[in-house]
C-alpha cells in the first residue's frame, strides 16, 4: 500500500499541507533560445535570446512548491560566490526557506548552459558544489521538522546518491513521504542502485526517455510494469503525450494542455512539483497527473523554468474547469 492511502482527501488543491524539504543541487542557467542551428564544433550559431536564471531540478522544483503555496525549505551546498548567491536570493523571493543552504569558500556554485528551443533543450553543465552535499548532513532531527522529502538529479548528485538509499530508509522510519526524479545519467550506465533507492521511494517521477532506460522497455505500460515493486507510485512524464502512471494494474493517462512554447527547461521539474502538490493533498492519482501536466505545460510559455509557474489559483481553478 502506497503513503496517499493515509493521506485525507479533500476538495481543494488550496495551500494546505506538509512541510516539505528539498534535498539537492542548486545553480544558476545561461539559457540560449531559439536557434537557428543546432551548435556545431568548429561553428558559430545565433541564438533569438538570452537569459540568466535560476537553474537545477530540485531547486526549479522547489520553486514550484512554493509558488504553489507550499512551505517548502531546501538544503544543499553553493559556492561562497555570485552565483551562489544570486541563487539563494531567487530562491528566496519565491519563498523557498534557503536558511539550511551552506555557503563554502572551497566550492564553485555549479552553472548549466542551456542551448534551447520551442522543440527541445540541450545542456552543458558544470557540476561545482552539485557533488557536494552527502547523506551526513540530513540528520534525523531535521528530518524531524518535515513531513516530505523530495530528492531530484540522482545521477549528477554523487556525494548524495551512495547514501540516499539510507535518507529515505530514515525518512520513512520517521513517518515522511519521499520522492525522487532520477535526471538523466550522463554516463548512460543506469546502474542498478537507483533500485535500491526505489524500494524507500513513494512517488518516482520519470521522463519517457528515461522511463526507457531504466525499465528496459520502451513501450509505456511495460515499462511502468517493470518498475512496479507494491510501493511505489511511477508518474512518467512523456512530454507531446502528456503524462501516465499506473493505477491497480490499469494505465492512467493525462493529456498535455495547450500552449505556446517559449522555452521547456525546468518543464519536468515543474510537473513535479504540480504532481507533487496534489499527491501529498491526497488527490487521485488521475488528478495529481493532470495538475502536473498543467503546472510543467505552463512552464513552457516563459523563458527559464520558474517565469511561467503558475500558483495555487491557477491550477486550482484549471482543474475545476477540465473535470
Amino acid at each position: 500500500m502506497t503513503a496517499t492511502a493515509t493521506h485525507t482527501h479533500t476538495n481543494s488543491l488550496a495551500p494546505q499541507g506538509p512541510r516539505i524539504l528539498v534535498a539537492g543541487e542548486i545553480n544558476a542557467d545561461l539559457i540560449c533560445q531559439g536557434y537557428r542551428e543546432f551548435p556545431a564544433p568548429g561553428k558559430e550559431t545565433l541564438v533569438d535570446d538570452f537569459a540568466i536564471t535560476l537553474g537545477s531540478a530540485s531547486a526549479i522544483c522547489a520553486a514550484g512548491l512554493a509558488r504553489l503555496g507550499n512551505s517548502t525549505a531546501f538544503i544543499g551546498k553553493v559556492g561562497a560566490d555570485l552565483w551562489g548567491d544570486y541563487c539563494l536570493e531567487f530562491l528566496a523571493r519565491l519563498g523557498v526557506d534557503v536558511s539550511r543552504v551552506e555557503k563554502s569558500p572551497a566550492l564553485k556554485t555549479g552553472i548549466t548552459i542551456s542551448i534551447s528551443s520551442h522543440r527541445d533543450r540541450a545542456l552543458v553543465t558544470y557540476l561545482g558544489a552539485i557533488t557536494a552535499l552527502r547523506e551526513g548532513d540530513i540528520p534525523d532531527d531535521l528530518l524531524r521538522g518535515f513531513q516530505h522529502v523530495h530528492v531530484s538529479s540522482f545521477f549528477l548528485q554523487e556525494g548524495l546518491r551512495p547514501g540516499l538509499p539510507r535518507l529515505f530508509a530514515r525518512a520513512t522510519a520517521l513517518g515522511l513521504t519521499t520522492s525522487l526524479d532520477s535526471g538523466f545519467d550522463p554516463a548512460e550506465q543506469w546502474a542498478p542502485d537507483l533500485h535500491e533507492v526505489l524500494a524507500h521511494t513513494d512517488v518516482f517521477l520519470p521522463n519517457e526517455v528515461e522511463l526507457a532506460a531504466i525499465s528496459g522497455c520502451n513501450e509505456t505500460k511495460p515499462a511502468l510494469e517493470a518498475l512496479r515493486n507494491g510501493r511505489t507510485v511511477v508518474a512518467a512524464k512523456l512530454g507531446a503525450n502528456g503524462a501516465a502512471a499506473l493505477v491497480d494494474g490499469g494505465l492512467v493517462e493525462a493529456p498535455p494542455i495547450t500552449v505556446t512554447p517559449v522555452d521547456t527547461t525546468g518543464a519536468g521539474d515543474s510537473f513535479n512539483a504540480g504532481f507533487l502538490h496534489a499527491w501529498l493533498r491526497g488527490m487521485p492519482v488521475a488528478t495529481c497527473l493532470r495538475a502536473g501536466t498543467f503546472t510543467g505545460g505552463k512552464s513552457t510559455e516563459a523563458m527559464g523554468g520558474t517565469g511561467g509557474q503558475p500558483d495555487a489559483a491557477m491550477l486550482d481553478a484549471w482543474l475545476r474547469e477540465t473535470v
